[in-house]
């Protein structure tokens, strides 16, 4: 009668103790293709966000220099013409 610790068909691996103990000596860096693939296409969409954000917010930068821009000059034009009327009315007097 065979037990189970007699079977000389399947025995445990060895350990790699220098690889355990020390991983930074392993140069040998295998990359799981799906993960790797995930991750990609995590960065690649990630970027493309990132770039429609930038393209948004230099739209709206844009948008906010014409605003401030039409603002400023609707503001110039104001105090002209209130000094322009001042002296209309003062050379009346």
């Amino acid at each position: 009668m065979a037990t189970y610790g007699d079977s000389t068909e399947s025995t445990f691996p060895e350990a790699d103790v220098d690889k355990a103990l020390n991983p930074a000596l392993n140069r040998k860096f295998e990359v799981d293709p799906v993960s790797s693939d995930i991750s990609t296409t995590k960065d690649i969409q990630q970027e493309q966000d990132e770039a429609a954000h930038k393209k948004e917010r230099e739209k709206k930068d844009a948008l906010q220099k014409l605003k401030t821009t039409i603002f400023v000059s609707v503001i110039i034009v104001a105090a002209a013409g209130a000094v322009f009327a001042i002296t209309k009315k003062l050379r009346e007097k």
